[in-house]
């Protein structure tokens, strides 16, 4: 049966059988329970989660990080901003809602706007916006990539935003890092006990410097978190992208991650 339309269409959304099916489920419960069990039933806090509708407050909060990388001249600095849901309550949390991405250089302005647009518009539409982290960090340059601070190789810049992205949201409780057995934490201090014995013996002479040594020397690789240091002949590692794979007993070791290719 045709239907004439009248008035002008705002909006429309499709009705599945499940729809169906909760609108007539009042009706159906109405006979058999009482007024007090739907009440005890029924939720009591409406909980806002992130979507394209939520319009933008005045003021949100953020946080900016600096981007050093030998592909560009100026540093960048990356803005993330967080909208507050369910503020005051106990579902309260943070999301990102949208990026900016600041520098003095002008050769990557385009592709930059590009990347912050699209990048906000993903946050703005909710869901599980984690997926942009892989997306981004597998992007390579074909004219090779560099390490940034801490010995962790970024195979281009776009991965060393989606490196950013990923501390943001593990910061703000959307990612978390996987933790590490015991038994991994007490393998890895194992071998790097080891590979510190092994070149006290081969060099004995750096046992006194060791003992009157406070600071890190500059030479040496310090991981970004834990201050750890690696030798400065260490080279990556292809599981956790760290400079820290040294010979041990001849195999490669890293003393980072404990990934030795002897198993």
């Amino acid at each position: 049966m045709a239907v004439k339309i009248e008035k002008k269409i705002k909006g429309y959304s499709v009705v599945t059988p499940e729809d169906k099916a909760r609108e007539a489920a009042p009706s159906v419960m109405a006979d058999s329970v009482s007024l007090e069990d739907l009440v005890a039933v029924t939720p009591k806090a409406d909980v806002i989660q992130m979507h394209e509708r939520i319009e933008r407050p005045e003021v949100l909060i953020g946080s900016t990080y600096k981007v050093k990388s030998p592909l560009v001249e100026h540093a960048m600095y990356v803005t993330i901003n967080d909208i507050v849901l369910n503020a005051g309550t106990e579902h309260e949390m943070r999301r990102p809602f949208e990026v900016f991405i600041n520098s003095k250089s002008m050769e990557h302005f385009q592709w930059i706007v590009a990347l912050t647009r699209i990048m906000s518009a993903v946050f703005r539409k909710g869901g599980d916006v984690t997926f942009i982290v892989d997306e981004m960090k597998a992007v390579f340059d074909p004219k090779g990539g560099y390490y940034k601070s801490g010995g962790v190789y970024m195979p281009s810049l776009v991965a060393e935003l989606g490196s950013i992205v990923e501390d943001h949201l593990k910061t703000i409780g959307m990612l978390h890092d996987p933790e590490m057995s015991e038994h991994q934490l007490a393998l890895i201090a194992e071998k790097r006990r080891a590979y510190e014995e092994q070149t006290v013996k081969k060099n004995p002479e750096l046992i006194a410097s060791q003992a009157n040594a406070s600071e890190t020397r500059p030479e040496d690789i310090a991981v970004t978190g834990d201050g750890t240091s690696f030798p400065p002949s260490a080279t990556m590692c292809h599981k956790c992208h760290t400079k820290a794979i040294v010979i041990m007993d001849g195999c490669a070791t890293c003393l980072n991650c404990g990934y030795s290719k002897c198993g």
